[in-house]
């Protein structure tokens, strides 16, 4: 197509192409010359440069100049080229990419070793493949498309920064402000198209998109209504966060008609690419009524760092254009570029590279056409050169100048301008190092990277409407259309959501929620309830969330969990309820019963204090054997001692004393671990006939994993998913549709075709039972979730409705809800059933017992013991009188006189203590009267003393 475009050009023109002939065989003679003057050790006189942009175009005026003053710089700087005349021929594009291709193939037929330019990418991507084929460097300070940094164009240069780190920098704004969608206005062409598809990149890795993409036509044709059809459909948008992408030419028309619709006043926001930057920075003061037009805009500008150089050139600059044109990036950049290429070629110089050029073989088959295509020839020393040009490294104007491996400029940086009044200022920064900040980004370069939210600042800014908050950035879309909220007809548990009949108003708990959360929002929201399910039985929640992906919902209200696989798909509110999975069972009421004084402790418990009793008993005797005489006797006296002493400690009313040190020892801590005990045992047995016990062989879900027993769900619910998951086969899964189901079921049991438990979530269950008290939940609920209003990704409705249902449970109307349509009376059957504060006999009948027949016992041996000497006695009375009868009053006599008589057992013990008494008593009289007899004697006789 290039080929036969510039064939139909020429044919219009003989006499053009006659020059065209002539030229060639200029050049071809002047290439093979310059070749072999190459050869030889010293310098060319002249190194020959194209530059190829537009000059009459905001950056072409400015770059003109900037490249030419570079050139003069260069030449008289003896340091650089050494003698060797730096000519760089320039070729104006006349704002045509096709000229602009031109004037890039025109180049390639002379002795051009690099090409400054070209100025926009449309003619970037074009010209780059000839640059590939002819092996001559490109170095572009204005193309910013980002996909030309690809590798399928290596002899193309980029000397300014890409797109891809300024739709970045745009995306981190976006992101700093808590904004979430988008609209993108952009010209349809190379430029535009791959600089918005960056920001789409650079959006989606902030969880934010594009929601609305307006291409506008490139071609001169476009008009004021062209634009303001464009314009009119992006007013009727969600989104007022608009990011414009454009030349000067269409971007300063959008602003024209935006500003005529009222969309540059308030609630909007306008962030322009560094386009309308390059048209501040270079135009003189412009008219009000076009300032007026873009108050308010955030603008992107190539950040160059400030120094001496560049405060001198830009007085330089002043002194030239007399202040009627301003210094731009781009001008900096193309002067940096015209250094750039004069250190290569002295590098390339320097390392021996010769000026030469070889015909491509390529282009003999189109020899002898009117293209002359064969006069284009490919420069030997192109990869030497580009090699130079990549491995550069020099302080220009715009700071440090070196590539890094892609082949982008180091310390991408913008300036970040809020366009106010007659001017502008600056509220920030952006770089790639940093992030966003106040500070300049030189500043942050010598030290660790940061990039973390509390160091990501800007200044206030001016928003558009001279507002000076942050605006919400979206509305509802202004074209009568209402939101369609998806909400489930249910059939049980109505409490929650119900629809009125015949209508398709809703009612309960879920939706007055939703609708005193929206009265809460400082935005109408103008919404419409859609009914989905067949009535009969409750839908599937999984596929209604779904269907917002799809279209059909812009959201869905009700009693929704808020489980993983749903918020894959959607976006969900704060919850305004919690749940969870719990297990309903059946109970029964564990009775404390006769023998419950057993129960504080376990069986092994009460052997090992058993032993313990008897282990400490014998240790005590041990100890206090051989010193005290409480502690001796007869072994069976012993024996009864021990175990007396032991038992008796039970209850502190042991009454034989210690005497040895060890002994007391033991006796202490065994008394202290005997208070312990006794302590925990009055603790539990309290509990135990105090606190009714429930009884379910369920335990919870784990118990209820390990069996074979079949489980109800709630159909509908996402619990059944869940069971499954964790290993429940799904023939187990019973669905139930309402709390009459629920009942039934779990009344007959699994042995009658019912079920063991009923996995559901909390709410459901809590409003079951507070009518049915048979049923408990038993173990702990096992997921933890809430409910919650569900709306697509990154629906900023969602956000502002979690702030209204904080509000509404801060200020107690939540739970005002919650009473109005959950409250619920305990169970009735409660205080009948769960009596517990009151103790029966039956919960001691056990202690009855044990004390009614060791009494029974006792009194059994001792009669016994009584009757076997009654029979002793009559016997050996009968023997003594010489008769074998007695009368019957007689025998009667005997036993009474038995049963009152003191035991001979008793009598000796107390004669003994009698006899010690009178022992003891005799010995102190005798001590006494000895002692009075030595007194006496010990005082002399009255005849003695006379």
């Amino acid at each position: 197509m290039l080929i036969k475009h510039t064939k139909i050009l020429w044919c219009h023109s003989s006499r053009m192409n006659v020059v065209w002939i002539i030229v060639s065989c200029i050049v071809c003679f002047g290439v093979y010359s310059d070749g072999l003057s190459g050869n030889g050790t010293s310098r060319p006189a002249v190194v020959n440069v194209g530059a190829i942009f537009t000059f009459d175009s905001t950056i072409g005026r400015a770059a003109k100049i900037a490249i030419q003053e570079a050139v003069k710089d260069v030449n008289s700087n003896s340091s650089v080229l050494q003698g060797t005349k730096l000519v760089v021929q320039l070729q104006n594009s006349n704002c045509s990419g096709f000229l602009g291709m031109v004037g890039a193939l025109k180049f390639m037929e002379t002795d051009v070793v690099a090409v400054i330019g070209p100025q926009s990418s449309v003619v970037a991507h074009t010209i780059s493949h000839v640059a590939n084929e002819l092996q001559v460097p490109f170095l572009s300070f204005a193309a910013t498309d980002p996909t030309l940094s690809s590798l399928q164009f290596p002899y193309f240069l980029r000397t300014t920064q890409s797109d891809l780190y300024q739709m970045t920098a745009i995306a981190e704004i976006i992101e700093f402000y808590a904004w979430k969608e988008v609209i993108a206005i952009f010209i349809d062409d190379d430029y535009g198209r791959n600089g918005v598809s960056a920001l789409d990149d650079a959006l989606a890795t902030r969880r934010c998109r594009i929601s609305y993409k307006a291409g506008i036509s490139p071609g001169a044709t476009v008009t004021r209504g062209d634009v303001m059809d464009v314009m009119v459909k992006v007013a009727l948008m969600e989104s007022r966060v608009i990011v414009l992408h454009a030349y000067r030419t269409l971007g300063l028309m959008v602003l024209s008609v935006a500003h005529y619709l009222g969309m540059m006043g308030d609630g909007y926001v306008w962030i322009s690419t560094d386009w309308l930057t390059t048209v501040l920075d270079s135009s003189p003061p412009l008219p009000q009524d076009t300032m007026d037009t873009m108050q308010g805009v955030l603008v992107l500008r190539q950040h160059t760092p400030d120094s001496e150089n560049k405060r001198a050139f830009s007085s330089r600059w002043n002194k030239l254009t007399g202040g009627l044109l301003g210094l731009n990036s781009y001008a900096l950049h193309a002067y940096d570029t015209v250094w750039l290429v004069a250190h290569a070629i002295d590098s390339f110089f320097n390392q021996g590279g010769t000026i030469s050029f070889s015909n491509d073989t390529k282009l003999q088959s189109v020899e002898g056409s009117n293209l002359h295509l064969e006069a284009m020839s490919i420069f030997d020393g192109g990869p030497l050169l580009l090699k130079n040009l990549l491995e550069s490294d020099f302080v220009g104007l715009t700071g440090p100048f070196k590539f890094i491996p892609d082949k982008s400029l180091i310390r991408p940086a913008y300036d970040i301008i809020n366009v106010i009044g007659t001017g502008f200022r600056r509220v920030g920064y952006w770089s790639n190092y940093s992030g966003l900040s106040i500070l300049p980004p030189e500043t942050f370069y010598s030290r660790p990277p940061n990039r973390s939210s509390t160091n990501q600042k800007l200044y206030s800014v001016v928003w558009p409407g001279n507002n000076v908050q942050k605006p919400r950035g979206w509305v509802f879309p202004n074209n009568g259309k209402q939101l369609k909220i998806g909400v489930p007809i249910r059939v049980s548990f109505r409490e929650f959501v119900s629809q009125s009949p015949g209508t398709n108003n809703f009612k309960g708990f879920c939706i007055d929620v939703f609708t005193a959360a929206v009265n809460l929002l400082p935005y109408a929201v103008p919404h419409k309830f859609v009914p989905y399910g067949n009535g009969h039985e409750n839908p599937s929640y999984t596929d209604m969330v779904r269907l917002i992906t799809t279209g059909k919902f812009d959201g869905v209200v009700g009693d929704v969990a808020i489980v993983t696989n749903r918020t894959r798909v959607v976006d969900f509110t704060q919850p305004y309820a919690a749940s969870g999975l719990v297990v309903v069972a059946p109970f029964q009421k564990l009775n404390s019963g006769g023998w419950a004084f057993l129960r504080p402790f376990s069986a092994q418990m009460w052997g090992v204090i058993t032993i313990f009793f008897l282990f400490v008993g014998m240790v005590v005797w041990i100890l206090e054997h051989r010193t005290n005489d409480e502690f001796r006797g007869p072994p069976k006296q012993q024996l009864i001692t021990i175990l007396w002493f032991s038992l008796s400690t039970l209850f502190f009313a042991h009454r034989e004393n210690t005497v040895s040190t060890l002994g007391r020892m033991v006796l202490i801590i065994w008394l202290f671990v005997v208070l312990i005990i006794n302590s925990s045992y009055t603790a539990s047995l309290t509990s135990i006939l105090t606190v009714q016990q429930l009884y379910s062989p369920i335990k919870g879900i784990e118990s209820l994993k390990e069996t074979d027993e079949p489980i109800g769900y709630q159909v509908g619910s996402f619990a059944e998913r869940y069971l499954e998951e964790i290993g429940i086969p799904k023939s187990r899964l019973v669905p139930l549709g309402s709390p009459e189901e629920y009942a039934t079921a779990l009344q007959r049991g699994p042995a009658k075709g019912g079920v063991a438990a009923v996995v559901d979530e909390r709410p459901y269950v809590e409003l079951f039972l507070s009518n049915q008290c048979k049923f408990r939940i038993v173990g702990q609920e096992f997921t933890k979730s809430g409910w919650g209003f569900a709306f697509p990704r990154d629906s900023p409705l969602a956000v502002d409705l979690s702030t209204a249902i904080l509000t509404l449970s801060e200020n107690g109307d939540l739970q005002r809800i919650h009473d109005k349509w959950l409250a619920r009376s305990a169970c009735s059957l409660d205080n009948a059933e769960l009596e517990s504060d009151r103790l029966h006999l039956r919960s001691f009948s056990g202690l009855f017992l044990i004390c009614g027949i060791a009494c029974f016992i006792a009194l059994l041996i001792y009669f016994i013991q009584i009757l076997r000497k009654f029979c002793r006695t009559s016997n050996a009375a009968a023997d003594s009188d010489g008769q074998n009868t007695t009368s019957r009053s007689k025998r009667l006599q005997t036993l009474l006189s038995i049963i009152d008589e003191k035991s001979d057992k008793s009598n000796r013990g107390s004669k003994r203590r009698k006899i010690d008494r009178s022992v003891s008593a005799d010995n102190i009289e005798n001590d006494l009267g000895r002692d009075s007899r030595w007194r006496e004697s010990q005082v002399p006789s009255q005849n003695e003393i006379h």
